[in-house]
């Protein structure tokens, strides 16, 4: 007898990825903000944590969710970075970094980001899109 082939929806596991990519960014600026650095090493727990969010939502393998993975460390990278950035600017201005976050412009905090992280950051954003896309696939 064949096995039962039935398609899979991909909703839930992107909704798992939605959430995790925000929860692993939440808990990057946490780390951050402690520890008073960037920890750009932390882009590659988001793209584990983002490989493991399809793999429990049963996300079929292959490209789409590759591209998910890779999509969904993006994700976490640019929420974690506006977060720190927010954070550090909120500080300043005895904000809180929940309401500082919605005032700065994508310009602003794109330039604070440059700004704040140096090419050993960047390096492990890259290596974590890329250990996304090959770890998920």
């Amino acid at each position: 007898m064949p096995p039962h082939s039935r398609s899979r929806n991909p909703l839930p596991a992107l909704a798992l990825l939605l959430l995790g990519s925000m929860g692993i960014a939440a808990a990057w600026v946490l780390l951050a903000l402690a520890s008073d650095r960037q920890l750009g090493w932390m882009a590659v727990v988001a793209a584990f944590d983002a490989t493991l969010m399809l793999r429990l939502g049963r996300m079929r393998p292959g490209w789409p969710r590759a591209a998910s993975a890779v999509l969904g460390t993006a994700l976490a990278i640019a929420l974690a970075n506006w977060g720190i950035v927010a954070a550090q600017v909120g500080k300043s201005m005895a904000l809180l970094p929940w309401d500082s976050m919605f005032q700065l412009g994508p310009d602003f905090i794109w330039i604070l980001t440059q700004l704040a992280n140096g090419p050993v950051e960047f390096a492990w954003w890259g290596a974590a899109l890329v250990v996304a896309a090959v770890a998920s696939r």
